[in-house]
């Protein structure tokens, strides 16, 4: 299977602030709407593209806080930055996507310099997090459709995992533009939508979306492959904190937050829906 072209938007070549939705950037919600993991993966790669032209390679994304107020539809969007706040340890900056003139999303993104570490000892969880062995997930860069963890083990078949247990995926993330080289931190901004699923599937499917994702990272991932997986969750009169954990091949490197409105009208049952690597999705 070619995936070389692969990714969730084209570029337009009359203007490169404008991107165009490719058929996998389609949200399972609806077909007329872009899901949050293209969404964010791009307000990531505006703001990442915006610290390059400062020349601030000195420092890395810490973290990202992405409002979803609208739903972003199948349509040609613009992206705006603002840098809030340049300073010699840390960069802010604003992103902003809008359609037709109206605001859809937001971003803070949040860039900081590392330094020494403490000398004095600090708590910290002894909990680790592992991704599938190597035989079920060997290393990869390429896009392929996530493995999920539940009672059910680890596996790349959705219907197996519509169960009540504990979750966790591993995701090699897509591309967001089409020709362009993926960055770790755009692969972890992207994926952190993916905490909705890890956090709010459950025997009837996913029956939650999410108002919003908060990435906070230690360090950038090493690589574009990511796990997420749930640590707690905590719901009242339909509205849902969730948090994931977020780690690669060597180890945790932050969390993910988000907030969630249920949603059982228009819930997606995953015992229904199967996927290829290249984004096809198969109803059945």
């Amino acid at each position: 299977m070619d995936l070389s072209d692969v990714s969730f938007f084209t570029s337009d070549p009359q203007d490169p602030d404008v991107l165009l939705p490719t058929d996998l950037a389609r949200s399972s919600w609806s077909t007329e709407q872009i899901h949050g993991v293209a969404t964010s993966g791009a307000l990531a790669r505006a703001a990442e593209q915006t610290l390059a032209a400062l020349g601030r390679d000195d420092l890395r994304p810490a973290r990202q806080s992405v409002d979803l107020f609208r739903a972003a539809r199948m349509q040609p969007f613009h992206l705006s930055t603002e840098v809030v706040r340049e300073g010699p340890r840390i960069c802010l900056v604003d992103v902003t996507l809008r359609q037709d003139g109206e605001r859809v999303a937001r971003a803070s993104v949040l860039f900081l310099a590392g330094g020494e570490a403490p000398s004095g000892e600090l708590w910290s969880p002894d909990v680790t997090y592992d991704p599938p062995p190597l035989d079920v997930a060997p290393p990869t860069d390429q896009p392929r459709v996530p493995f999920v963890h539940s009672e059910a083990g680890w596996s790349q078949r959705f219907g197996d995992h519509q169960n009540a247990s504990r979750k966790s995926s591993w995701n090699s993330a897509v591309p967001i533009v089409r020709g362009e080289k993926l960055t770790p931190f755009q692969a972890a901004a992207a994926t952190a939508d993916g905490a909705s699923l890890v956090t709010n599937w459950g025997t009837a499917g996913v029956q939650h979306i999410n108002t919003d994702i908060t990435l906070a990272l230690a360090r950038a991932p090493r690589g574009v492959e990511i796990g997420l997986t749930a640590i707690d969750r905590v719901e009242h009169d339909g509205v849902a904190v969730g948090t994931a954990a977020v780690y690669d091949r060597e180890g945790r490197i932050g969390e993910v937050v988000m907030t969630s409105l249920v949603n059982s009208r228009r819930s997606i049952d995953f015992t229904r829906i199967a996927y290829d690597d290249d984004g096809t999705r198969r109803e059945g």
